[in-house]
């Protein structure tokens, strides 16, 4: 099997528009949640949300082919572009590289435009564009085409585990020898009315901040109310340890493992005992050929739900036993907002900062502990201390449950 490492990464995120930015970002604690400002939500109980702030995708992309794309797929190649660029990738005209997009809604606010002109206009209003602007897979299709790139194109649409799926999925066919490059991630635009409104009358938002966003998120704080919707993007190039020596690449880091499952219970709701969350994270590691004692640091999913956090909780116990009480955990979503089916994506770039600089990062608004979640969730502050391999969850709608292992790069 070959050993899949990673040479590149790009991501725009409601905390900076690239990856060193952004990291610096979670490393000083910061908060990218705020007031809605891309529709009126004076209706709606649920006023804020992690966007992207000030997006100007021909820093990137093509302005003119920017133009024919929806907010999401602008995301992916925007994010794409960054990690080419870092992994100095040279694209031959002829080539096998990969595409792997994780995305789990798709053009929403295409959609909402185009029926607001269909029921006002008729039919003959609609863009003859509406269609490849809406639908999930034109992210990977733009990406495979602003960049010439001629190997699989596949999204993968898993809920908030898209990105996660996405990146194990690629993992998987370098590792058996498939395709020997890939882009890999997860994009999401869905603050939009609809999603907005659904979500909001789902309960699953929450609704008791929005006079102070940077409190919303509280992953694992008795006091936690619902998850916080963001936006955004985030890419890896992949490669075979033997394709990015070829070409003398630098080597960020390195992919030991993927696991998935699915719960098989409810379509929202998570399995309370974690049974799912622990199938993926143990499948994970046994692929990886680490024991679950060789796990510096679990990027958790922590949504900031009731049932979540407690049900993530229930898993990580399950899998690592005693050593549960001493593994270190976070949930980054306290500063990013959750990015739905980017959220693996931005979140395995975290886990590859973190093992290159030493560092834990914090899970902020942390005040009140609740006796349900009571594991070492970092309260707060980050710590400064040598990691050497990371678990990163994704647990979506549905039962989805994703999970990848991220190793520091030993040659």
């Amino acid at each position: 099997m070959n050993k899949v490492v990673i040479t590149g990464m790009g991501c725009i995120t409601p905390l900076a528009d690239n990856v060193s930015d952004f990291y610096q970002a979670i490393r000083d604690g910061k908060c990218g949640i705020d007031k809605i400002t891309l529709f009126d939500v004076s209706e709606y109980p649920v006023k804020i949300a992690g966007e992207v702030k000030n997006f100007d995708v021909t820093k990137r992309v093509d302005k003119k082919r920017a133009r024919a794309m929806a907010r999401f797929s602008q995301f992916a190649t925007y994010a794409a572009a960054e990690a080419i660029e870092m992994a100095k990738l040279d694209i031959p005209e002829e080539n096998n590289i990969g595409v792997y997009v994780g995305n789990g809604i798709g053009g929403f606010e295409v959609a909402e435009a185009n029926l607001e002109k269909l029921f006002e206009r008729g039919p003959r209003a609609i863009s003859p564009l509406t269609i490849p602007l809406l639908i999930g897979n034109e992210a990977a299709g733009n990406i495979s085409l602003l960049n010439n790139l001629k190997g699989p194109s596949h999204t993968i649409q898993t809920a908030c585990a898209s990105a996660t799926d996405a990146i194990g999925t690629a993992f998987l066919a370098i590792r058996s020898g498939l395709i020997d490059t890939a882009v890999a991630g997860g994009c999401e635009a869905a603050i939009t009315q609809l999603s907005l409104a659904g979500f909001s009358r789902l309960h699953a938002l929450s609704a008791s901040h929005n006079d102070d966003p940077t409190k919303a998120s509280c992953p694992f704080d008795k006091n936690r109310d619902g998850f916080t919707m963001g936006e955004g993007a985030g890419m890896l190039i992949l490669e075979s340890e033997e394709s990015a020596k070829k070409r003398n690449a630098t080597i960020l880091g390195e992919i030991k493992g993927y696991g998935a499952s699915c719960d098989a219970f409810h379509i929202t709701a998570p399995n309370p005992e974690g049974l799912g969350a622990a199938t993926a994270m143990n499948r994970a590691i046994e692929m990886s050929g680490l024991k679950a004692e060789d796990i510096d640091y679990v990027n958790a999913h922590g949504t900031s739900t009731l049932a979540n956090d407690v049900m993530e909780t229930n898993a990580i116990k399950r899998v690592f036993k005693d050593y549960a009480k001493e593994i270190k955990i976070s949930s980054t979503k306290s500063m990013t907002s959750h990015l739905v089916g980017a959220a693996g994506a931005i979140e395995a770039i975290i886990c590859v900062k973190s093992i290159e600089e030493g560092y834990y990062p914090a899970t902020i608004n942390y005040q009140t502990p609740d006796e349900e979640c009571d594991l070492n969730y970092i309260p707060n502050v980050g710590i400064e201390a040598n990691m050497d391999y990371a678990l990163s969850e994704s647990l979506g709608f549905g039962g989805h449950n994703g999970v990848l292992i991220f190793g520091k790069y030993k040659g």
